[in-house]
């Protein structure tokens, strides 16, 4: 009961709707910034002002009702992040599972890893897509929607992918030969 009440109150302050969105922009921008050296080696103080104005950027609209109701961009993360979220989570349950099991899951040796971050970026702008409504979906995939039956597919995807690691033979040979598997090979590139 106590816990909800400071939860409610940090609400009422504007924790979730101010705070925590500027801190995710401010420090994914930075974080950008800093690695792709934009303003060369000694830009931190640059990178600072850039991510603090990009935060302040996306938050203030939001403050004061500047976004129009179907595309307020702080709207928008707070919807998709819980289900990023069940995707990264279920990603590294998979790859924990798999560690246990005693295999090693490197990202720089298969063509499996091009196509797992192609699935896991699709995943993320559909996520975000939908939070956005920038699309509807036809008429015989609305039952994507239902939460119960995504979760029962997420589950059934990391026990495959687990299964799939525990049962490979390490003898075969690469499959790099084969069409999907030179496009493997660049999306891992």
């Amino acid at each position: 009961m106590a816990l909800e009440g400071v939860f409610g109150q940090l609400e009422q302050l504007g924790l979730f709707d101010v705070l925590l969105p500027f801190i995710l922009v401010f420090t994914l921008v930075y974080a950008i910034l800093n690695k792709i050296k934009l303003f060369g080696d000694k830009s931190k103080n640059f990178n600072i002002m850039i991510a603090l104005v990009m935060g302040l950027a996306v938050v203030f609209p939001h403050v004061l009702g500047y976004y129009p109701p179907d595309q307020d961009i702080v709207l928008i993360i707070n919807h998709a992040l819980p289900n990023v979220s069940i995707v990264i989570v279920a990603v590294l349950m998979a790859l924990l599972i798999i560690g246990i099991m005693g295999r090693r899951f490197e990202l720089g040796d298969s063509s499996l890893s091009g196509w797992i971050a192609m699935g896991a970026f699709a995943i993320v702008v559909y996520i975000f897509g939908s939070a956005a409504n920038w699309w509807s979906m036809p008429g015989w995939l609305s039952v994507m929607n239902n939460q119960d039956l995504m979760a029962l597919v997420v589950v059934i995807l990391v026990f495959s992918i687990v299964i799939y690691f525990i049962t490979k033979d390490e003898t075969e040979t690469p499959e790099d030969k084969t069409i999907i598997g030179k496009f493997g090979k660049l999306l891992q590139k």
